[in-house]
């Protein structure tokens, strides 16, 4: 029997596809091209892979092809937090360990990020908000 409030694996894993699914269609339509889905390694996973042209303004702040890593958060109700509170400190120490293997993996020479998308849904499954957080895991 699933804990109260938790759902069943198998629930959690449909709510999660549906949370990727409409995470790719968001980036899609903010002009991100998507590489790939689900990347994993030994220490963990990527949910998306996608590569976007903005400003680097690291150097001369001229449009470059970035690499964005990205990691989707699917709430449905907010008794255990909102999708964007689940970004724990803890969370975002794992992102950027996923992170750099996928990039030493790709031997990636660019500007590379780590964003989410939080889709946020009511108690009843009801698509309340997608909110793509461009950097919104840092150092």
């Amino acid at each position: 029997m699933p804990q109260e409030g938790k759902l069943p694996t198998d629930k959690r894993r449909q709510l999660g596809d549906l949370g990727e699914a409409l995470a790719v269609d968001a980036l899609q339509k903010a002009g991100l091209l998507i590489i790939t889905r689900n990347w994993r390694c030994a220490v963990g996973e990527l949910d998306i892979v996608a590569q976007e042209m903005a400003p680097n303004f690291a150097t001369d702040g001229a449009a470059t092809t970035w690499l964005v890593l990205v990691e989707v958060r699917t709430r449905r109700g907010t008794r255990f937090g909102t999708a964007q509170q689940s970004i724990t400190p803890r969370k975002q120490a794992k992102l950027r360990e996923v992170a750099e293997h996928y990039v030493q993996a790709a031997a990636w020479l660019g500007p590379w990020r780590i964003d989410v998308v939080a889709v946020q849904m009511d108690s009843t499954g009801r698509l309340l908000e997608i909110d793509h957080i461009r950097h919104a895991v840092t150092g």
